[in-house]
Parts: C-alpha cells; structure tokens; sequence
C-alpha cells in the first residue's frame, strides 16, 4: 500500500480481478457450428458432463488412493500445511501489521493484524480482524477469502473479496476494521470479475457487470465509473468506455505523500496499454511505449520499465530499462529520463518497491536474486547491494511510505523460507522468523545446468538430487516448466516437492525455458505467437539433455506443469510422446482453436495469437494438443487435473481433451476438484490432496 502505482497491471493481476461466475461462463461462450463432438463438456456445471466428471473422478480416485503411498503422502502433506510452523508474511497499514491465516482449526482462515512490537516475538499475539470459517458456517456459503482493498491513509474501511469455492469472481463488501463488521448498507457488489479503487471514504472508481455490453470479450469490465456512498449503482457516473476488444478497463489512484494520481488504465491487449490521468480539465493520455509499465512514483519521480527500446529525440533507451521522470515533467509532456538501470544480457529486473525515501530493485543474475536499495538525490540515482544470501530467491515484502524499513524473504530449494527485517537505523538486515525444515535436505545437491537449444541459445535449468546419484540414466526425474507471460520460475523451498518426490528418490528439475522473464523481456518475447514452438523445443532440448547426460531416461523421465504450464506439457506429450512416461497436466489450456471463446481466455491472444484469424490459425493449429492428439500414437498416460470453479481457464480444455483421448482407445488419468478455483484447491485439505494423487500416480509410472 505504498506508492506503487497500480497501473502496471499484467497477467497476475488482471487475473486476480476475477473472471465470470461459472453460471456466466456459458452465456459468453460462442458455440454456433462449431464441429466439436465434445463441446457438450463445456457446460460447465450441465447435468450430463458433471455426471461425466463424476464417472472420471471415481475411476482415477479408486486406482490412486489404493496405492499405499497415497495415504502416506496425504497424511505428510496436510500435517505440513496445517502445521503452525509456518511464517505469517505481513503487509504493512498504518502502524498494524496484518496477515491471512489457514490451519487445521480454521480451514478457510483468518485475517488477523499485531503491532511490529509483537511480530518480532516468537509467538505474537494477534487480533482476528474476521473469522472466514465463522461467517462461511453463519451464511451457509464455502466462501474463500481473495484479499482486501483499505482506505489510505487511515485503513479504516476495507473492501473484502468473497469467492464462493476458490473461483476468480467474487462478492465486494464494505468492511469497517474498528467495529470488525461489514458496513451496513455499505459498497457491496454481488459475485462478478469487479475492479475498484478508494478516492475518497465516500466514493469509489468501480469496474465490474454493469448489464449487457459492460463487459470486454475477454470477460473483465469495459466501463469504469464513480460510485458514491449510497448511491445505486445504476446511477454511477461513467468516467471511461473501453473498446469490447480491450483486455481489461480499470481506473486506480496512486498516492506519492500528500500527492494523489487518478489514473484510468485501458488494457489494449496483454501486453500494451494506454494510460490516461484524471485532471480537472479532464483526462491527459500519456505519452509513453504502449508495451511499457508503471512500477512507482516515489517523491515526485515517476518510473518507468521498458519491454522494447525506446527512441527519443536522439537517444534510445535500452529494452529493460527502468527510468525515471519528474511526474510534472512528464505530464508536461518533457522527456528528460534517467536511467535508473539498465540490465546487462544475464540480468533481469524481477521486481520494483519502494519505501519513504528509497526504491527496492530486486534483480534475477542467470536466475538467482540480488537485492539493491536506490536514492534519488540531486537529479541523480545512486544505489548500494542489499548484503543477503545467494543462489536463491528474495522477495520483498511489508513495505510502507511512512519510513523506510522493510521486509525481506530469502529461499532456494534446500533452505527453507527465512524472514528478515531490514532495519533502516542499523543499515542492515537480521532474521526475524524461519521456517523448519520440513524433510532433512542434507542429502541433496543443487546444481544449475545450461542446455544448448538448436540457435545456440543456452537454456538454463536447475537440478536437485541426492549427492550420491549415479548418472545410470534409471534415476525417476520430475521436469517442471511453465515458459509464458515472462513469469520467472525461480529457486524455492518447496516441503512437497521433498517429501513427496526427493524423499522417494526422485530427482526434481526445473527448466527456465524461452517464454519467461528469466533473462527480460527478450527471453519472453523469444517465445510469443509464431515463435511458440521456442518454449517447446526448449522444453524438450532440456529433457534431452537430462537424458543424454544421464540423469535419466525416456522410461523414468516425467514433466509437470500448470494453466499455460499446463499447455507447455500438454503440446510437448503430442510432440514428442516417445520422451516421457508420465505427464502431469494441471488446469490446462489444451483447445487452442476456442481458448479465446472461453472465459477469459481472449485475454490471452497477445501472447498465443488469434486463432480467429486464418495466418495465425495456421501456426497455432501445428502445436494445439486438442488438435494433434492421435489414435494411432503411443502417449504415455497421462494425468488430467483441473477444477470445476476455475473461472480462468476453463475446465473444458482439460475435460474434452480426456473425452477424445479416451475415444481414441488412450489410457490416461483424470481428476476434476469441485472447488478450487484455477490454484486446483480451495483449502489446506484439498491441497494436500491434490499433490498426494499427483505424486502417488508419478511414484507408480517412474519408480521401478
């Protein structure tokens, strides 16, 4: 809640706004003459495909939960979800410190805060803000808790998102802190994807289904408006009207101190924007690189983060820059940046914060963290490395704009998740809560190999294995990737992956593929539209080189990977079925001829294409799982998860995916949740479920 200005919105947070109910998702599904023997499936709660769900679900649940191991595996997993050996990460409001809480005696969880006197103990005491699991049982509702938006600066009145079972969409209520009691005829709105931002106690910049035509076909709002207190929402006034071919239209307000930016955001596609400031002559468009994203505005400095060079006048900045900009120059219409850095070709930027004086720039070095502190002091930047471990990931958390103090989370895959406090009076940083160890990591190694791809480029992947694994080529191996939306996959602790896989006497990779964010917006940009099959192959040459190193075989070897993860694995199993003996293929996109007919999922054609469109078809068609699955081909058998509730992507892919593999004589596994929106799971027991089944079905295909 510091000065970050929410306008750099990209795929976690256009997200997160929520998508459509799933009573919704068939309304904006478009389903005329479409050959499809399977589209029945899409329906997402029709009688005849939940009665198939449950026929899938009692076949794949009855083989699997027979194996011994599953018990053993679900017994581990929930103790280490429910264990109360967990840190309690924090975020900064005012003088409290508050955070969300799930354990075996609160399922759906508690919001809770304490005072920074009592965080630094080692048993706090806390204040329950509100009980989840009390007001699921008192209005008979699986709600699950998505987060809350405060009132700055007093952080007195909140607006609460509900989820019914885990989905994207949610409920919007006014919540008041002092009285722990949501606001009697209060701002509510009912379950939909919504956007809102505070101006002021009594008013509201609200996006959200306002009635036909309100909506972008990506399925998020296309209008914002001012809504204020006690005024119906049908007679709020429009401040904004985005185009229906528009990702995303939201309106925020940013706070630098006393300073206060209205911004209205228009998504044009995933990856550019226009960005226009609310003024008293009206609105002012910015004049900036469509592609490029706000990361804060901190005493009157605006900064800026390039994804492709830029050329002013007669200087071009660099793609990955991060500059910065007196904000009444810019409005102004001046150009006159700093760069603030400018990362070299093994460098990325992963994230940007700030506190009262300072900015936090967390930096990827070939995909370890570096942590530095910045000043902005006599129209000039200077910066100083934050002392912090290596090899490993940093996350900074708990910042404030009232003082510049500020937390720090470090991990790598054999060290568990330490919190440091970086105290600004001592300079320096000391820990202040750790988790256990969840299994005894003194077994294992790490070590990060480079795969060569076909263009020279070299793909860098992590391994993680018991030191004295003989390279035989028989060791059972788990390979994960994701190689989209620049997400990074970074070192992190993970117990299951432990206790599940390494404790087994598996070996564990994680592969860094084309796609990503690893090495910048090049690395992503690497991998978009017609240059998909990038990801892919750069997936297979790291399987490749586990195989011809000798970590393992196509008979031990298993890939994993989740939503556009889940695509990843699903297209490389089509491409390449003779590589592997297991896949795991969660809440996929799988039927890339109709992703953008499917909930959100026109959100994403600026990093897959439109299928829509015959020249983009064309490239898309020649990896598209639905389309390239084969009843003559031998596929390994392959484990299909998703959720009924995932309003994000649509349970159809992975649901019609099934159907036709099964028609076409394929022995394959599936598991739909009922709940869970797109994570897979709504609570801690689910959770430990899910992985109990995924590691119990990869234990069974690649362990001797």
């Amino acid at each position: 809640m510091n000065k970050r200005l929410i306008a750099s919105l990209v795929i976690g947070s256009v997200a997160s706004v929520g998508v459509m109910t799933q009573s919704m998702a068939k309304d904006t599904q478009k389903t005329s003459k479409v050959d499809d023997p399977y589209i029945w499936l899409e329906e997402v709660e029709g009688e005849k495909a939940l009665n198939w769900v449950e026929e899938q679900n009692e076949k794949s649940l009855g083989y699997l939960m027979s194996k011994p191991l599953y018990k053993e595996l679900y017994e581990k997993n929930l103790e280490v979800y429910n264990s109360d050996e967990r840190i309690p990460y924090v975020g900064q409001m005012g003088d409290y410190f508050y955070n969300f809480w799930r354990d075996d005696e609160n399922p759906r969880g508690l919001w809770r805060r304490t005072t920074l006197e009592e965080y630094q103990k080692e048993d706090p005491e806390w204040e329950i803000i509100l009980n989840l699991d009390e007001l699921a049982e008192k209005e008979d509702e699986n709600w699950v808790y998505k987060g809350s938006n405060c009132l700055y600066p007093t952080y007195d009145r909140c607006l609460i998102n509900l989820s019914r079972g885990g989905a994207d969409a949610t409920v919007v209520r006014e919540f008041d802190i002092e009285s722990k009691s949501f606001v009697k005829d209060g701002f509510q709105l009912p379950e939909a994807k919504s956007s809102l931002s505070w101006i002021d106690k009594d008013t509201l910049y609200v996006g959200t289904d306002f009635g036909e035509g309100s909506m972008t076909d990506s399925g998020y709002p296309r209008i914002v408006k001012t809504w204020k207190r006690g005024q119906p929402i049908e007679k709020a006034k429009t401040v904004f009207e985005g185009e229906k071919e528009n990702v995303w239209i939201g309106a925020m307000v940013s706070h630098d101190g006393d300073d206060k930016y209205k911004i209205i955001y228009q998504g044009l596609d995933f990856y550019t924007s226009e960005i226009f400031l609310v003024t008293d002559d009206g609105l002012k468009k910015l004049d900036r690189p469509k592609d490029s994203s706000f990361s804060g505005v901190i005493n009157g400095q605006l900064l800026l983060e390039l994804k492709s060079d830029w050329t002013v006048g007669d200087k071009t900045y660099k793609q990955a820059s991060l500059l910065s900009i007196s904000m009444d120059d810019f409005v102004a219409g001046k150009k006159n940046f700093t760069e603030v850095l400018v990362p070299d070709a093994r460098t990325s930027i992963a994230s940007v914060s700030s506190t009262k004086d300072h900015v936090l720039i967390t930096t990827l070095k070939d995909v370890s963290s570096e942590l530095y502190r910045y000043t902005f002091k006599g129209g000039k930047w200077s910066h100083e490395k934050i002392d912090m471990p290596d090899l490993g990931t940093l996350s900074v958390t708990g910042t404030s704009d009232e003082h510049n103090n500020f937390f720090i989370n470090y991990q790598n895959f054999l060290t568990p998740s330490s919190l440091y406090y970086f105290d600004a009076a001592k300079d320096s940083a000391s820990v202040l809560k750790s988790l256990p160890a969840f299994f005894d990591a003194s077994p294992y190694k790490v070590e990060q190999k480079f795969a060569e791809a076909k263009d020279g480029t070299k793909v860098p992947y992590f391994l993680i294995m018991a030191k004295d694994t003989e390279l035989d080529g028989k060791n059972p191996t788990l390979l994960y990737g994701y190689g989209g939306f620049e997400v990074s996959l970074r070192p992190s602790y993970s117990a299951t992956v432990g206790i599940d896989w390494l404790e087994q006497g598996g070996v564990y990779a994680l592969a860094n593929i084309r796609g990503g964010g690893e090495y910048g917006p090049a690395w992503h940009q690497a991998a978009l539209k017609k240059n998909r099959h990038i990801a892919f192959n750069d997936f297979i040459t790291v399987a490749e080189h586990l195989i011809e190193t000798k970590v393992t075989d196509n008979k031990h070897l298993g890939i994993r990977g989740g939503s556009n993860g889940g695509l990843l694995v699903g297209t490389v199993a089509t491409m390449r079925p003779d590589l592997y003996e297991a896949v795991v293929c969660q809440v996929p996109l799988l039927d890339m001829k109709r992703f953008n007919q499917l909930l959100a999922g026109a959100s994403w054609m600026g990093e897959y294409g439109n299928p829509d469109n015959e020249d983009e078809w064309n490239y898309i068609k020649t990896y598209s799982p639905y389309h390239n699955v084969h009843k003559d081909v031998d596929y390994p058998k392959i484990f299909f998860t998703t959720s009924t509730r995932d309003d994000r992507v649509h349970p159809g892919h992975a649901r019609k995916m099934v159907a036709k593999m099964m028609n076409q004589g394929h022995d394959l596994l599936y598991y739909e949740n009922t709940e869970g929106g797109h994570g897979g799971a709504a609570n801690n027991e689910q959770s430990a479920k899910l992985n109990a089944l995924i590691y119990t079905y990869l234990a069974d295909q690649l362990m001797d």
